[in-house]
């Protein structure tokens, strides 16, 4: 009798177990930067992950608040920008202030990367034909589609005996100037680590798409690679 009690009791707390593992939204799944395409590194490492990091997005101005808005990547990434009192404006290679910032305008916006926020330091409003609001590779970019399979797809050159997980995320000047040059040349993804490389190349991850998830930018910060 006891027995068969102990049974029944582990059969309920099994069945509580299950119906309480929801399955994760598609926002969710964005937000890892494994289950957004399947190729960022998650597990130990120098570059692996424990909380945000410096990178950045390019899109479209959407709603705004007092000191936040969202914008809408060229693929369809919904990101929430946070605004401060030290958050920087930029427009036409000019200091600016917030008010240029306008539902529809595209902008640049770096700063320190969670998931699908962004805690912008700076936002550069870009005019007609800038790099990252209309540029041709956007159409080269595989936009996020939960249940899709990830692209295989490489182009350029990927440095040598490169693998996921070398290498140390940087901040500064380096991940702005990194982050600028990726979302310049791939537009859509959310960039939410840069990682400088033993030879000293950045690899530039992506989340928010299902390709690229790597960009490789050389020392000079032009785009060499990607996969």
């Amino acid at each position: 009798m006891i027995a068969a009690a102990a049974v029944l009791a582990a059969v309920v707390g099994l069945s509580v177990g299950l119906a309480s593992s929801h399955p994760a939204s598609a926002q969710q799944l964005v937000s890892s930067s494994h289950a957004s395409g399947g190729s960022g590194f998650t597990g130990g490492g120098s570059n692996a992950r424990s909380g945000s990091a410096a990178g950045g997005a390019s899109g479209k101005v959407g709603n705004l608040s007092k000191s936040s808005f969202t914008l809408t990547t060229s693929a369809g990434q919904s990101v929430t920008i946070n605004e401060t009192t030290s958050t920087k404006y930029e427009k036409k290679s000019k200091s600016t202030t917030a008010s240029a910032v306008t539902k529809g305008e595209n902008v640049l916006v770096l700063g320190t990367v969670s998931g699908t926020t962004i805690k912008a330091t700076q936002v550069i409003v870009q005019t007609a034909g800038a790099s990252g609001s209309s540029n041709s590779s956007a159409s080269t970019v595989i936009p996020f589609k939960q249940g899709a399979p990830t692209s295989s797809k490489q182009v350029g050159q990927i440095p040598a005996n490169w693998s996921q997980g070398s290498g140390t995320i940087v901040s500064g000047t380096a991940a702005t100037k990194a982050t600028e040059a990726a979302l310049a040349a791939y537009p859509g993804g959310i960039v939410d680590r840069v990682v400088k490389l033993s030879n000293g190349e950045y690899n530039v991850h992506y989340i928010g798409v299902n390709w690229p998830h790597h960009v490789f930018v050389n020392q000079d910060f032009k785009v060499v690679g990607a996969l």
